[in-house]
């Protein structure tokens, strides 16, 4: 018998991600990648140095299951500071190797089959397999085109007895909307005398823009009380390939993390979470951040503010999505394809990021690079001619 014959695939429908495929495009037609969302400029010298240091000084073998206990500390100090919220270090943190990995943990620890799960669309694209793999059901809802807004109306009227969880993402990847305060009052009162979870995927937290505040789940005790809560540390200090996040949760919840976790991975990368436990404290770091990054959101509007493409409304993130209907009818997928093998700049179609492949022509561009970058690819954008 055949191998594969043996087997029952639990996501018979995946195959390799559009971020794999658009960037091994881009490798081979040497065109601008402006997919996949990391940046291309260098982080800090300072804190590389530190994972040196604590590699020289002989931090290599694993650390606590549930991270760095100084790590920990210095997470609860800087959410207090923020959010003003005290989180016990010791029961409410774990650190995760990503912010992906702690979703899905999350996720695994309070499915069961058969629950749904509210997702909005466009999603991250692990959301639904997440969902899927513990034999789940989403309940996929559209946020509203073109400005992505929640429809809590609409919401409420899905909600079942099978309702399990909600996932939210602010600063959202890959519109780049952010929650508003309104937002948060809709979600308490949906949830509130229910048994649903909240998974509050934040790992752009720090990447909010325009004078806007981030609505961290970590501001409202009453949420906080049944959610999972998300973050990245690649994000916030340029090191995606790090993959080292970290989530917050109530003690309970925690301890339920905690049994899948210790059965996965078990512990984090020891080294870089030495040196981060250091450079936490340096919170110019992450509070210059939003300036940094938005300084790149405007350049690179500006500059295609000279080609036919549309800027949709991007408050945070690595990302703005631009409708491309002015240039062309081709589906998002293809139009994608074609201006990275013809004019070598390579985008995400938005499309992905809905299960049913929803087709509103438009784009994700990351902002999150070199202005030498955005000033090149822009600059072969505006070379693109209308096909209609």
């Amino acid at each position: 018998m055949n191998v594969q014959e043996l087997l029952t695939s639990k996501l018979p429908n995946v195959g390799t991600t559009v971020f794999t495929t658009m960037s091994q495009l881009a490798l081979e037609h040497n065109a601008i990648n402006l997919g996949q969302g990391f940046p291309d400029f260098p982080m800090s010298e300072e804190l590389t140095a530190l994972v040196c240091k604590a590699m020289r000084d002989g931090f290599n073998q694993y650390s606590h299951m549930n991270g760095v206990p100084s790590l920990r500390d210095g997470i609860a100090e800087k959410v207090s500071a923020l959010y003003k919220t005290n989180i016990h270090p010791n029961e409410q943190i774990t650190v995760t190797p990503g912010g992906t990995y702690a979703i899905y943990t999350a996720l695994t620890t309070i499915l069961q089959p058969g629950d749904e799960v509210i997702v909005f669309e466009p999603a991250y694209d692990s959301y639904i397999p997440n969902i899927e793999v513990n034999g789940a059901v989403p309940v996929r809802i559209s946020l509203q085109y073109p400005d992505y807004a929640i429809p809590w109306q609409t919401v409420k009227e899905r909600l079942t007895a099978k309702t399990k969880a909600i996932i939210i993402n602010s600063p959202h990847n890959p519109t780049g909307v952010v929650l508003s305060a309104n937002d948060i009052q809709q979600l308490k009162n949906l949830v509130e005398g229910t048994g649903i979870f909240i998974i509050s995927d934040e790992v752009y937290e720090h990447l909010v823009f325009d004078g806007l505040q981030h609505e961290s789940i970590l501001r409202y005790p009453e949420l906080l009380a049944r959610s999972f809560v998300c973050f990245s540390f690649g994000k916030t200090y340029h090191c995606t390939g790090w993959k080292i996040g970290y989530c917050i949760a109530p003690s309970a919840l925690m301890k339920e993390f905690r049994k899948v976790h210790q059965f996965n991975c078990f512990s984090t990368d020891t080294p870089k979470q030495i040196a981060l436990a250091t450079y936490i404290h340096n919170k110019d770091a992450y509070l210059s951040l939003a300036a940094f990054i938005q300084k790149k959101r405007d350049y690179f509007k500006e500059l295609m503010s000279g080609t036919l493409f549309r800027p949709l409304t991007s408050h945070g993130s690595y990302f703005q999505c631009y409708d491309y209907s002015a240039v062309s009818n081709e589906k998002d997928i293809d139009f994608a394809t074609r201006i990275t093998k013809e004019y070598g700049v390579t985008a995400i179609p938005v499309s992905v990021f809905y299960k049913d492949g929803e087709d509103n022509k438009v784009v994700r561009f990351c902002f999150a690079k070199q202005e030498e970058t955005l000033r090149l690819a822009a600059e072969r954008l505006r070379n693109i001619k209308p096909v209609l």
